[in-house]
Formats: C-alpha cells, sequence, structure tokens
C-alpha cells in the first residue's frame, strides 16, 4: 500500500489538479478544466492512506456513488484511475434526442406501454425500462396485439 505521502506525490504530478485541504488533516483535489459542476477529482485523501477517486459511472469500477476507495491502490492504478476521473470530467456528453413517444397502449386492466420509435428501431417501453424491440411498426404492433394491448384513445 502507497503511504499518504506518496499518494500525494503521484496525485500532485497531475498538472490540472489543485490541492485544497479539508477537516482532519485531509485532502481535496479539484480539476478546475471539469465540464461539470463537479470538480474534486480526490476526495478526502487522509493520512491513514484512505481516499477516494471520482469516477462517475464508469463501468471499469465498483464506484459507490461514483467513488472509488484508492486505499490499496498501486502507483500504476493510482495513476490510471486518476486519468480516468480527469478524462471523465473533460469529456461533454452529447445531447440526448428527446424520445417522442409514437403511441400509449393499454390493456384491459390499466396497464400502459409506450410504442416509441428509436430509429431504426421501434421499442416498447414499460415506464423507463425497455420491454421489447422490434425492426418494424408492424411487427412491434402485432406484439402489442398478442400481448392483450390497444392503442390508447389518449
Amino acid at each position: 500500500m502507497l503511504t499518504f505521502e506518496q499518494k500525494q506525490q503521484i496525485i500532485e504530478s497531475f498538472s490540472g489538479l489543485t490541492r485544497k485541504e479539508i477537516s482532519m488533516n485531509r485532502l481535496n483535489y479539484h480539476f478546475e478544466g471539469s465540464q461539470y459542476e463537479k470538480k474534486i477529482v480526490v476526495e478526502k485523501l487522509h493520512p491513514n492512506g484512505n481516499g477516494f477517486v471520482y469516477v462517475g459511472d464508469l463501468l471499469r469500477y465498483n464506484a459507490d456513488r461514483g467513488l472509488v476507495n484508492i486505499r490499496d491502490f498501486s502507483e500504476q492504478e493510482l495513476r490510471e484511475v486518476i486519468e480516468d476521473s480527469i478524462m471523465y470530467l473533460s469529456e461533454v456528453d452529447e445531447p440526448v434526442e428527446e424520445v417522442k413517444i409514437e403511441q400509449v397502449w393499454r390493456n384491459r386492466t390499466g396497464d400502459q406501454l409506450l410504442l416509441v420509435n428509436d430509429a431504426p428501431y421501434w421499442n416498447i417501453y414499460h415506464g423507463f425500462n425497455l420491454e421489447e424491440s422490434f425492426g418494424t411498426r408492424d411487427d412491434a404492433e402485432d406484439y402489442l396485439f398478442a400481448e392483450g394491448f390497444k392503442p390508447s384513445n389518449k
């Protein structure tokens, strides 16, 4: 396990990070170049070696609320997670197109499914969950009819 001083030295080798002292002798490192409100890359680095790096929703890491614990990280692992964090905070997501609901379908018990054209697919959603996906609108409608759903008049 790296010492507090070794972790500090590695973190401070990243020129884009600014050190901020917080309570209980802990340190935060901010990334002012962040494209988001979130600017803290390293949180609560403690003299006992504990600390966290923000990785958001990167699938590579088993993060809790976007944070990964770096207590037992090697030098290489620490460098990689900081690089990933900076890259994550530097990239601007492309705007998501608004989903256009083509039609609401209901069954006899009042359950509701949404038929949505997510080109090139026709998707059926139950709330925010994808239920099924089809290549054509006719196939999607055939599925809905077979499951006991009918187009809603609303």
